[in-house]
């Protein structure tokens, strides 16, 4: 989940500008970091910016865009050296640190607003740390799983109905001399997809969102056991993936580039 934040030194008006019309013009300096640098999110974003500043053409704004990678490293930089007055980032344990370290300011009044409130229900639990709400999401999507037809057909399987029966699909593909699932991780952010199954074991299918989150901020502690085998879950779940593939070490491949493991 993505979300628009806002640094502490500005004023709430910044950001409900960018949640939907103000009431009032608005004047003075507003400054604006995106990581928005792929085409689609980012002439969104600009037409969006585009579309306020013509509600206040006494109000200056400036848009800085960074390359996703590079904000990634600069964020803490520029939040306390030069912060500006909204920015994207992401949600839940990726905000804590700036939560944390005061350079992210509480916008929990926004969520008292309808609009917000009702139609954004479902993420506030991912916004709020401390009881308090620190940003405002503006989009999520899915990840998937591709899965290897022939070897399912070969084993006798099928797409699995629920995570058990998943599971019990990687204990067969381990029986036969594989390994579950394979995933390129040049990128440290597709990294943590395999810290995201990691998290999500069978506890986590009751709690989701706030067993999650609780498990990234340390109150859960790494020793859930696996429903079946009785191993424990954080130590099982490597079992199921591969560093390596047909074109060499994940570390050197994008999650676009990684090719299937067949033994």
């Amino acid at each position: 989940m993505r979300s628009i934040l806002k640094a502490t030194a500005v004023s709430l008006a910044t950001l409900v500008a960018l949640a939907g019309p103000a009431s009032a013009e608005l004047t003075g300096n507003l400054k604006i970091n995106l990581d928005t640098s792929n085409p689609a999110p980012r002439a969104t974003m600009e037409a969006m910016i585009s579309r306020f500043q013509s509600l206040h053409p006494e109000l200056n704004i400036t848009t800085t865009v960074i390359d996703r990678e590079a904000y990634k490293t600069q964020i803490r930089n520029f939040l306390s050296a030069d912060a500006p007055d909204v920015l994207t980032w992401y949600a839940a344990n990726r905000m804590k640190p700036y939560v944390d370290a005061g350079l992210l300011e509480d916008v929990s009044d926004m969520w008292n607003e309808a609009a917000i409130a009702g139609s954004l229900a479902s993420t506030k639990g991912a916004m709020t740390i401390d009881g308090k709400q620190w940003g405002v999401p503006y989009t999520y999507y899915q990840w998937g799983i591709y899965y290897r037809k022939d070897i399912y057909e070969e084993l006798g399987l099928n797409e699995p109905a629920d995570f058990n029966e998943m599971l019990s699909n990687c204990e067969a593909m381990i029986a036969s001399g594989r390994k579950c699932y394979a995933i390129g991780t040049k990128w440290l952010w597709t990294a943590s997809g395999g810290l995201i199954i990691s998290t999500c074991g069978p506890m986590a299918l009751t709690s989701t969102c706030k067993w999650h989150a609780a498990r990234l901020n340390g109150p859960i502690r790494a020793s859930v056991r696996h429903s079946t085998t009785g191993a424990n879950w954080y130590a099982w779940v490597p079992s199921l993936m591969t560093t390596k593939t047909k074109t060499g070490s994940s570390l050197c491949l994008s999650w676009l580039t990684v090719r299937p493991v067949r033994s």
